[in-house]
């Protein structure tokens, strides 16, 4: 369900508490991706996002995507506990629409120099624009239905064999695909695609990842040697349609 955000100037795709599932810049506005040279801790990240949509002059609510590292993969009732201060802070930025969180977000856990606590590695915003392309970011997903965080609806749970990946890969694919038709968009718009795993792909590419993507498929993937961030995930994708990219 596409729901309108008046003040951020973009519809977003009813998720859940902690995230909504994508957002898409309105007429006359685009989304902008921004990413920081290193991560920086969770608090710092938050003053950080403040600090930059004040200087170009900007309304908090114009955040619509966030980019998280952690040091690991969380519990289920590790990632509900950390959910809670986060969801904290959007209500307290006064995000919420009507009870619910506009705000995408991928959240993953690198296999090589993972922070030391979870930090704030990039944000999305929209800003006035007289561009034409539809600009639009997808938040993060793994193998589990939409609005599920119960470790019995992972697919293929406990298993990694090439087989079992090769399906949580075509299921993820398929929640990357509905999610761009929720935001009447398609994967030609796509500009960036992200794959976070630490398991071998090299079996799914071809079939499952890049011909399913259609001309998107020129700009590669991007694969981040990072796990999802709860246990028991393995396969995890973001995707964004972005014409501005920083890296502050």
């Amino acid at each position: 369900m596409l729901v309108h955000n008046a003040r951020g100037h973009y519809s977003f795709i009813r998720g859940i508490a902690p995230y909504s599932g994508g957002a898409v810049a309105d007429d006359g506005f685009e989304v902008v991706h921004a990413r920081f040279h290193q991560p920086v801790p969770l608090k710092q990240g938050f003053q950080a996002v403040e600090q930059h949509l004040a200087a170009a002059k900007l309304p908090i609510h114009s955040l619509c995507g966030m980019e998280l590292r952690s040091p690991r993969p969380f519990t289920f009732q590790g990632f509900n506990d950390f959910n809670a201060g986060y969801i904290d802070v959007l209500k307290h930025w006064g995000l919420f629409l009507e009870g619910v969180n506009p705000v995408a977000r991928t959240n993953i856990a690198p296999k090589i120099v993972a922070p030391r606590e979870p930090s704030l590695y990039g944000f999305s915003y929209t800003s006035p624009s007289a561009a034409k392309q539809r600009t639009f970011i997808v938040a993060g997903a793994g193998e589990l239905p939409e609005g599920s965080l119960d470790p019995h609806d992972v697919v293929r749970r406990g298993e990694t064999s090439a087989d079992a990946l090769r399906e949580k890969a075509r299921f993820v694919m398929g929640l990357m695909s509905g999610r761009l038709q929720g935001l009447v968009v398609g994967w030609n718009d796509v500009t960036v695609a992200e794959v976070y795993t630490l398991h071998p792909m090299w079996h799914l590419l071809e079939s499952e990842l890049i011909r399913p993507m259609g001309k998107a498929a020129i700009h590669g993937l991007t694969w981040h040697y990072s796990a999802p961030p709860i246990e028991t995930i393995e396969f995890e994708m973001d995707l964004r349609g972005c014409q501005r990219e920083l890296v502050l």
